[in-house]
């Protein structure tokens, strides 16, 4: 960056960058020392969306109401269709032991994602732009590859969620459901020239539509609330049963999301906060009251599908039901209601186009973080969802349903893989106080985070070595 280097923590202009009447942007200079990034800032990811919603609003409801939205971009992820054949394997195995694992993998989430929004907010830069700067070139372009193989993965998931939704509604077979999935490309370009508070607004519509679905299933179900209390308090046998500590790291897996702390890092950044001292600290706090109760409408949708799974199914004595379509066709004959199915399955659907919405996004963010490229949107989500739908296309030609299933757990264990790539670079950028001044993680903070990236991968480490020894659920 060309001149002097402002003092660590100085601020600038609100419209630092920008000439008058202009949505041009270039780089302005804050924030950084001589010598904590190696490279000089560069033009934000989704620059069409940055800083377009303005928040100078004098009441703390309207800041509270101004800065939310990408909490629920960001907790689309942790309700993914990823996370349902995990929550329904531990609900109808084990009953209601397996919900204090979700509360912890929300918790944990909660701690990564506030980190990801502060990084943002306070350097500048996402995720994938801090990897790049901070990072050496090849150390970057690998870093790239393995964010894309994540994206590719949980992209997958979505996919062949969306299908399996469209097969139990209406009966399209998985192969053109799957290639029907491409369409939704054409919306997030439509919905982003209308503005990012419309997509805000569909993604909370959409999991609104899953909330009350399971509100709906959990009232029908009518599952013994002292056990779901029961619950949410750790239980030993979690760990001395090898099955219930399997399910358990698998649910862990796939809550925390990789390319969430990516998107999160970018999209806090839609907001028009000032960028001194005063406003970066108001924009982090407000941030972080955003994502925490964005994920507790996560943890009470994947809590949910769980205290369905064994309100119906454990109950029932069903506890080999591990795949959403043994699910979808056994819970109105055990519930004795009829919708009950067509509701699960509406679900399903509202999920799986949400979480193809942010991963288009995340995907979008991630290449042109790392590698600095600027392609058109089409053309990136084009390239994104064509990585998840060749192989879910393949598999299901070949291999069917049950193969498409098996796919989704595949995806699972990718995502698991690639993890800790993405939360130890947030844990020490956030650590660093070259690069986030006064804004740096406090040392219980640091301490949290970095036993929690530790557990992480471990755990995750854990599910691999069973997975590819052929324990899996």
């Amino acid at each position: 960056m060309a001149g002097t280097q402002p003092r660590a923590g100085e601020g600038t202009r609100p419209d630092a960058g920008r000439a008058p009447g202009s949505n041009a942007f270039e780089p302005p200079h804050h924030g950084d020392q001589p010598g904590a990034w190696r490279r000089a800032r560069n033009a934000p990811s989704l620059a069409e969306a940055y800083r377009s919603v303005p928040v100078a609003h004098r009441t703390w409801w309207r800041k509270v109401l101004a800065f939310a939205g990408p909490g629920y971009l960001v907790a689309v992820g942790y309700m993914d269709p990823g996370n349902w054949a995990t929550d329904i394997a531990g609900g109808s195995q084990f009953g209601y032991t397996l919900l204090s694992v979700i509360l912890l993998s929300t918790m944990m989430a909660v701690l990564l994602q506030g980190l990801s929004s502060k990084l943002g907010i306070v350097t500048g830069r996402d995720l994938a732009q801090a990897c790049r700067d901070h990072y050496t070139p090849g150390v970057s372009f690998v870093l790239w590859l393995l964010c894309e193989v994540a994206i590719a993965a949980c992209d997958l998931a979505e996919v062949i969620g969306t299908a399996i939704a469209l097969n139990l509604l209406f009966h399209i077979p998985i192969t053109w459901g799957i290639i029907i999935t491409a369409a939704d490309v054409m919306i997030v370009l439509l919905l982003q020239n209308r503005g990012f508070r419309l997509l805000e607004a569909v993604i909370i519509t959409l999991i609104a539509t899953i909330g009350a679905c399971f509100l709906f299933e959990i009232v029908i179900s009518r599952p013994d609330l002292s056990a779901v209390a029961a619950g949410f308090v750790p239980s030993p046998s979690i760990l001395s049963d090898n099955a219930q500590l399997y399910i358990a790291i698998g649910i862990l897996g796939a809550t925390v999301m990789p390319h969430n702390l990516y998107l999160h890092s970018s999209i806090v950044q839609t907001r028009r906060y000032e960028e001194t001292l005063a406003g970066k600290r108001e924009a982090v706090r407000y941030a972080f009251v955003d994502s925490t109760i964005a994920l507790f409408f996560a943890l009470f949708i994947n809590a949910a599908i769980l205290v369905v799974a064994a309100a119906t199914f454990h109950t029932a004595g069903h506890t080999e039901v591990a795949e959403i379509q043994d699910a979808y066709h056994l819970l109105t004959p055990l519930l004795g209601t009829a919708g009950a199915s067509a509701v699960f399955a509406i679900a399903l659907l509202a999920s799986g186009q949400n979480s193809t919405l942010t991963g288009t996004l995340a995907g979008q963010i991630v290449m042109e973080g790392f590698l600095d490229i600027r392609l058109r949107p089409w053309i990136r989500r084009l390239i994104t969802r064509a990585i998840a739908i060749v192989p879910a296309v393949i598999v299901s030609i070949a291999y069917g349903e049950s193969g498409t299933a098996k796919l989704l757990v595949f995806s699972q264990v990718i995502l698991s893989l690639q993890l800790s790539f993405a939360v130890v670079p947030l844990v020490q950028f956030t650590s660093d106080r070259a690069k986030m001044g006064e804004f740096v993680n406090a040392p219980w903070v640091k301490a949290l985070a970095w036993a929690v990236a530790v557990v992480i991968a471990a755990l995750n480490a854990w599910l691999l070595v069973l997975t590819f020894a052929g324990k899996g659920v």
